[in-house]
């Protein structure tokens, strides 16, 4: 059997050996790059697409959510700060010497606050205080340190209202449903009658005041005066 009929007989895989070694070296550079190429590819894409994904930013609405810090948003100082109806008439106006508000509880912290609440048929409420702590749309408000409410006397259909005085180290003064509370002492004055009570509870728009502990009153009359006390409840 000559040699050709001798390297007919090699196996496939061997002629295609022989033919490699029998290639230039540079050819046989580009052909083993060739066999590599398409891993290298699918390398760098994986790369650009994990480098892409790690600096995508993040929209607002897929940040996790962060508890709010009881810390003020804002403040200002000297301020005055008016809230109207939809009629365009005055409902509120606070003033104080600092404000601060914060977002977690949507509160605003008032330092010697002075606020005055109108209602939709004129009745105007005054409050002041050394500190005060209202809710977001002024509707309710704690007073601490000289806390002083005064609802102002009015006329209306031919029948007059007296003003009415609260006074106490803490007052809890709903201004819209024109109720004040508070669980420590207060003194209330209206004409010439003077109400002091260990805790009270007055609502306005049923003319009730409810007084807990010890109750000490006092009404003046054409120059004279009495006193009662009562160590339990008193509802005036």
């Amino acid at each position: 059997m000559n040699a050709a009929n001798e390297a007919a007989l090699r196996p496939v895989e061997e002629r295609v050996a022989v033919r490699r070694l029998l290639l230039p070296w540079y050819r046989r550079v580009v052909d083993a790059v060739s066999h590599y190429l398409p891993l290298v590819l699918m390398a760098l894409l994986a790369l650009g697409t994990w480098s892409l994904v790690k600096n995508t930013p993040v929209s607002q609405d897929e940040k996790p959510a962060v508890a709010p810090t009881h810390v003020p948003d804002y403040t200002m100082q000297k301020f005055t700060a008016q809230r109207f109806a939809k009629d365009g008439a005055l409902s509120l106006e606070m003033e104080g010497d600092t404000l601060r508000h914060y977002p977690d509880t949507d509160t605003l912290e008032i330092d010697n606050a002075r606020i005055r609440s109108i209602t939709p048929d004129g009745r105007v409420t005054r409050a002041s205080a050394d500190m005060a702590v209202s809710n977001g749309d002024g509707s309710e408000v704690q007073l601490t340190g000289n806390a002083h409410v005064l609802r102002e006397g009015y006329s209306r259909n031919g029948v007059k209202e007296a003003a009415v005085n609260f006074r106490g180290e803490f007052l809890h003064a709903f201004l819209r449903t024109e109720r004040v509370s508070s669980h420590l002492p207060v003194t209330i004055t209206r004409d010439t009658a003077q109400i002091r009570g260990d805790s009270m509870d007055y609502d306005n728009l049923t003319r009730e005041a409810r007084f807990k502990g010890r109750v000490r009153a006092v009404f003046a009359q054409a120059g004279a005066a009495t006193q009662s006390a009562a160590p339990a409840s008193a509802n005036r």
